[in-house]
């Protein structure tokens, strides 16, 4: 069986609006411009598209298990539902421990796993150093996208996800 390349989306700032808080509240849960193209642009290239969450409110009771996938239901809805998958984390660090959660690469290493993932064509699009810390534990590349970190140098960051897609399937390297 060949392996399949995959981009890993974190989701809170990359896909939606980051609120500073947990949005878990469908009213709250604003897909950014440009998601739609970028996940069109990718999938037309062949990627198979993987978000993957740290929901840390779950386990400090702030929202349920129905919350999260009522606002992964509302972003497939609204992308076409051209997401592969969605996983999630539900532990934070303070509650309840966990290797799924970012910056541990359970998550990651599941769906390598289950897709036979080919992480040396793959990468990671996410908006915090977690979220790279994760991709390089499994050997997959990362863009960083936002404003929240200096690019170092063997980070690249770009605005949103449309110029990570566009990056990515123009192969630069960074």
């Amino acid at each position: 069986m060949q392996k399949q390349k995959c981009v890993f989306l974190d989701r809170d700032g990359v896909l939606n609006r980051e609120r500073g808080d947990y949005t878990y509240a469908l009213e709250d849960f604003e897909v950014l411009p440009g998601v739609l193209d970028a996940l069109k642009l990718l999938k037309h290239n062949g990627f198979l598209l993987i978000v993957v969450t740290n929901q840390g409110g779950v386990a400090k009771g702030l929202y349920k298990k129905e919350d999260v996938l009522a606002c992964h239901q509302k972003l497939q809805n609204e992308c076409e539902s051209l997401i592969d998958a969605l996983y999630y984390a539900p532990s934070h660090p303070n509650y309840s421990e966990s290797l799924s959660r970012k910056p541990d690469s359970l998550m990651l290493e599941r769906a390598i796993a289950k897709y036979n993932i080919d992480p040396a064509l793959s990468w990671m699009v996410g908006d915090s150093k977690r979220d790279l810390e994760a991709a390089e534990k499994v050997g997959v590349r990362s863009i960083l996208v936002g404003d929240k970190y200096e690019a170092g140098a063997h980070v690249s960051e770009v605005k949103d996800l449309w110029e990570a897609a566009q990056a990515i399937v123009e192969s630069k390297n960074f």
